[in-house]
């Protein structure tokens, strides 16, 4: 039932004007930041606050706005069926040309993103403008969920693998297709390493670097941010090659690094586009001294 009616909800947005849409998101956006519960607000603002070095007004202000943008981000995606028709009159991308040289060999890249802007979007202006992209997603909870936002990603020319699916990642990047990958989320102890982000220990995952290492192959770093107009710019810069020593975790320690440094930089730059309500030290707090995480307590 649920992804018949999201099917008919992205039928109306499609039909309104966009200007309606962007209105109608911004007013869910406050709604639901009214409905975030308390302590994921603290905890939002505590990051904030503990890497942006803000007082209390400013981090109250920027988990807001990042908060009440996923509404716009919402009517964007549903409104996918009219935005693949004139994709440029939505995003404008600076640095493709870096992208479709270093893809001209036909070995393939890796695109590394993060939680800021519309990442849904990014993924498909690549594809629009003709990059081979493959989004790899985390499957959703709600089948009916899953089923129409992976319909939507391929609408606009996304392959969709999810992050399961590590064979089809090396076999497309193979046929010379573009790995899509987000690099800003806390993952197991297990599989990440423990680097520096926003002057802290920080667990981050390694698999653009071990994959571009393994393939040989060139990374990508791609930010969007959403312009006063409601337009989009996506920023693309690269390449970056992983160096191939004899220390293999040292070569992937160091490039993941560069890219962790790449996304402070973004998100310092444009705080109320990031995903602040992630808990970003959930796996490593307790391993590290209180004074690290003080604002989080």
């Amino acid at each position: 039932m649920l992804y018949y009616v999201l099917r008919a909800i992205s039928v109306l947005a499609c039909a309104m004007p966009r200007q309606l849409c962007e209105f109608l998101g911004r007013l869910l956006g406050n709604l639901a930041w009214l409905l975030v519960p308390p302590k994921r607000k603290a905890l939002a603002k505590g990051q904030i606050k503990m890497c942006l070095q803000v007082d209390d007004a400013a981090a109250d202000r920027i988990a807001k706005a990042s908060t009440v943008r996923f509404g716009p981000m919402l009517f964007e995606v549903l409104r996918f069926p009219v935005i693949r028709k004139n994709p440029e009159q939505y995003v404008r991308i600076e640095g493709l040309e870096k992208l479709q040289q270093g893809m001209a060999a036909g070995k393939g890249a890796v695109i590394a993103a993060a939680h800021s802007g519309n990442w849904e979007l990014m993924g498909g202006a690549f594809a629009m403008a003709g990059i081979p992209l493959v989004g790899v997603a985390m499957k959703q909870k709600d089948s009916a969920a899953d089923r129409f936002i992976n319909e939507y990603r391929t609408l606009i020319g996304m392959h969709i693998t999810y992050k399961t699916g590590v064979r089809e990642m090396f076999a497309m990047l193979k046929k010379g297709w573009a790995i899509g990958l987000i690099m800003d989320q806390d993952t197991n102890r297990h599989d990440g390493i423990v680097l520096d982000f926003f002057g802290r220990p920080t667990n981050c995952t390694p698999g653009a670097a071990s994959m571009a290492r393994f393939q040989g192959v060139p990374i990508f770093t791609s930010f969007m941010h959403r312009e006063a107009c409601g337009n989009h710019t996506l920023v693309v810069d690269g390449p970056f090659y992983v160096e191939k020593t004899d220390d293999k975790r040292e070569d992937i320690r160091r490039t993941t690094q560069k890219i962790n440094d790449a996304i402070e930089g973004h998100v310092k730059k444009y705080p109320e586009e990031w995903f602040w309500l992630h808990d970003r030290w959930k796996s490593i707090r307790e391993e590290f001294s209180d004074s690290d995480f003080r604002h989080l307590k």
